[in-house]
């Protein structure tokens, strides 16, 4: 499979492509042909009916919904290059692995359940292209970059509703699924809508703008050749609309790169932590307190926050010595809104397992979380996620507890600062 011809279409927008060209999409009728299959991602009459489509059509470029390094799991091929383990565990890319793999999980799950691998439509395409002579393209942003902007557009309690979701869907619970009604455009509609309704931002980034990036892909391909797409279902009637209104298809530049903010999430929230900290100290001081509650203050801070973050790590089921770490950086961090216990936990973690690059390949295939649980680099990020979750339990704990100890009422509080 490696040796194959794979157009990808990401390196040669890296090359310099104009966006002006855009504006010559409406000869696609005139030069070219489009095809569009819709499927459902774990569905066997999928993959039917796309190995028919294309033996039927003979199209010169058979287009799937896949980026690179979706390509690459989805083939099998290993990931080259160094683990860059300080680099992952680093700001908010944790917590974005973490999401995207679990939705790949959950996906995988329903698959296992159905009897059929995810992506084994894409695989079809990819296997019955290459024996007719047809190209293949991936159309489909990068993964990364579609995780991120999805994760940035939800609000907080918009993510807590979308893991407490997922949650029961990784353990087979959940609503049941007619597989064979998901490629009907009215249930479809009606998913789409549903989703929109959760979180309209997040559909934009997750529906719309890859519908736009796609189309765009397209109309370049489909100038002067016969084009079939094989997309997910719920992405045919805005990719289809996008084609007959190519005027419309966003810059490239404002869907294909991760969203920038200037405050993100993680650091507003790190802030609000140490704000909680400082405030806490401030009201102890005001109120007269003696060295000893003082003292007393530290110890609680020392052993709340370490102690939940520790426990963090054995939740993870981490060593001895990762979970020793937060517990001995854990107060220091919860005081600075740039350092994480995590962090700290995660690289002892990573030192004692060694996580690889192969790990990423065995993350593709994983079924079970068992299976999730055996690989190093899980292990090593869902410790550090756990430790940084702890420690932030144990911040708000630990103020709590000093107040209380200091028989200062939240109220007191405001108004010793104030």
């Amino acid at each position: 499979m490696a040796n194959r011809e794979v157009i990808d279409l990401e390196d040669i927008d890296s090359s310099g492509t104009k966006e002006a060209e855009l504006s010559q999409g409406p000869q696609v009728e005139k030069k070219g042909e489009i095809v569009i299959v819709g499927t459902a991602h774990v569905s066997e009459k999928s993959v039917q009916e796309v190995t028919r489509a294309i033996e039927d059509l003979r199209p010169d470029i058979v287009a799937v919904e896949l980026c690179n390094s979706r390509y690459r799991a989805l083939t099998g091929q290993e990931e080259t290059g160094e683990l860059q383990i300080k680099e992952i565990l680093s700001g908010g890319k944790l917590y974005l692995l973490l999401v995207q793999w679990f939705l790949a999980y959950v996906q995988k799950k329903i698959g296992s359940d159905l009897g059929v691998k995810p992506g084994s439509e894409m695989i079809a395409a990819i296997e019955v292209a290459e024996k007719t002579g047809a190209r293949v393209a991936l159309v489909d942003r990068d993964i990364g970059v579609t995780i991120q902007r999805f994760w940035s557009a939800m609000s907080f309690v918009e993510k807590v509703k979308l893991v407490g979701s997922m949650i029961p869907a990784a353990f087979g619970k959940g609503e049941e699924i007619d597989i064979d009604k998901v490629t009907e455009e009215d249930v479809v509609s009606q998913i789409i809508e549903e989703f929109r309704a959760v979180s309209p931002r997040a559909a934009q980034v997750l529906i719309d703008e890859r519908d736009a990036y796609i189309a765009r892909n397209l109309i370049r391909l489909g100038r002067e050749q016969r084009v079939l797409a094989v997309v997910g279902a719920g992405h045919k009637e805005g990719i289809t609309r996008y084609l007959a209104h190519p005027e419309k298809i966003p810059p490239f530049e404002n869907m294909a790169r991760p969203s920038k903010r200037r405050v993100s999430v993680p650091k507003l929230f790190g802030a609000a932590m140490m704000l909680l900290v400082v405030v806490t100290i401030a009201a102890v001081l005001i109120s007269g307190s003696s060295t000893e509650n003082l003292f007393s203050a530290l110890k609680i801070w020392f052993l709340v926050n370490g102690t939940l973050s520790a426990l963090g790590v054995v939740l993870a089921r981490g060593h001895p010595l990762s979970a020793l770490t937060a517990f001995m950086v854990a107060w220091l961090t919860s005081l600075n809104p740039l350092m994480a216990a995590g962090w700290f936990a995660g690289i002892v973690e990573a030192w004692k397992r060694k996580p690889t690059m192969t790990d990423t390949k065995k993350l593709a295939e994983a079924e079970t979380f068992k299976e999730l649980m055996a690989i190093p680099l899980f292990r090593v990020i869902l410790v550090a996620a756990l430790a940084n979750v702890g420690s932030v339990a144990g911040t708000i704990l630990g103020a709590y507890l000093i107040l209380r100890m200091s028989g200062l009422s939240p109220e007191d509080l405001v108004g010793g600062i104030l």
